[in-house]
């Protein structure tokens, strides 16, 4: 089965983005593992916003991936080599493309999605690069939700910038029933 990483940047105080969406802050010295993450994936999962700032910027760094943006707005006949996924489609959908053959998704981006996919349990890990700086404002990674959700880290890393960078999964339920007693 086809694992989802969220692997997305934040800063110290858990912001994605600055009060005006800004991003200028994330540290681009290094590679920071991108391009060994990135090979092991072929397909980006993010919101409408996360798609239209790449866009802006150019596709270069995904030009090897397929990408599916999960949106009501989008029009899929303007999007040209993007798929457009409803949102009410989403759980269906991720099921059915976690089953077929292919390398890992990147989740990418959008806050919102985020929590409509772990609402889901749809993220199987958490690649989180925290940056060296506290914003005081903005967006927050993960916006509020009904349940707790234990997290075990099972790597990190640090970078001579300061960045450090915490690899967590949801680790399995365990089942008292399954003890031969």
């Amino acid at each position: 089965m086809r694992k989802i990483t969220l692997n997305i940047a934040t800063t110290l105080d858990g912001y994605i983005e600055g009060p005006n969406g800004e991003i200028d802050w994330c540290l681009n010295d290094q590679d920071y593992g991108l391009t060994e993450f990135s090979e092991d994936t072929d397909a980006l999962f993010m919101g409408r916003k996360s798609y239209e700032l790449i866009a802006q910027a150019g596709l270069g760094f995904f030009e090897n991936h397929d990408i599916y943006v999960f949106s009501d707005t989008l029009v899929p006949e303007e999007q040209l080599g993007v798929k457009v996924i409803r949102k009410s489609d989403f759980v269906a959908f991720v099921k059915k493309f976690r089953e077929q053959e292919g390398k890992n998704v990147w989740f990418f981006g959008g806050a919102n999605l985020l929590a409509s996919f772990m609402a889901e349990n749809l993220v199987d890990e958490f690649l989180i690069s925290v940056h060296p700086l506290i914003l005081g404002g903005g967006k927050p990674l993960f916006q509020s939700g009904k349940d707790k959700i234990d997290l075990m880290l099972i790597n990190h890393k640090s970078y001579s910038s300061g960045l450090v960078q915490l690899r967590y999964i949801i680790p399995p339920k365990f089942d008292l029933s399954m003890l031969d007693m």
